[in-house]
């Protein structure tokens, strides 16, 4: 059973990292911010458009990198639409304390539930810690988007 769901997992990571579906870059956006890793190499680009209540209403990356962090990007792009800051930032806590990086995250709200499990797959990078960061990249890139932080954030 646990080698299933592990093949599953690697399956949902490389159809993400090779075919991913929000890799693009949006003509028309609100915000955008960089991430680099000069430890692997992996560089991405965030843009987000926002909703006229303030969520975001569509997210795109551009990015270069391992298959990992561009899956990570795209389910992260999948995920955060139409959620306000407040809920991306309780969001990402809630997919760092899966990777086993940062704090415990609490119970996730019922709203988060279905977003992160959506984000399981890349749960497996826990057992390599270098790869904890080619996960989280994009996802750093977005809060310093949010942040309207357009400059380059590294995350090494």
């Amino acid at each position: 059973m646990f080698d299933d769901v592990r093949d599953l997992y690697q399956e949902v990571i490389l159809d993400h990292g090779q075919r991913p579906r929000h890799a693009r870059r949006l003509a028309c956006y609100d915000a955008t911010a960089a991430g680099d890793n000069p430890m692997c190499g992996d560089r991405v680009r965030v843009w987000l458009r926002y909703a006229p209540d303030g969520s975001v209403a569509e997210a795109a990356f551009e990015g270069r990198g391992c298959a990992i962090s561009i899956a990570s990007a795209d389910l992260m792009a999948e995920t955060i639409r139409g959620r306000t800051q407040a809920e991306i930032r309780r969001l990402f806590a809630g997919f760092r304390a899966t990777l086993g990086s940062g704090d415990p995250a609490p119970q996730p709200e019922p709203a988060d539930r279905d977003a992160l499990e959506r984000l399981l797959p890349l749960g497996g990078v826990r057992e390599y810690p270098s790869r904890v960061k080619c996960a989280t990249l994009a996802w750093h890139a977005v809060l310093a988007a949010l942040e309207g932080d357009a400059e380059e954030t590294s995350h090494e």
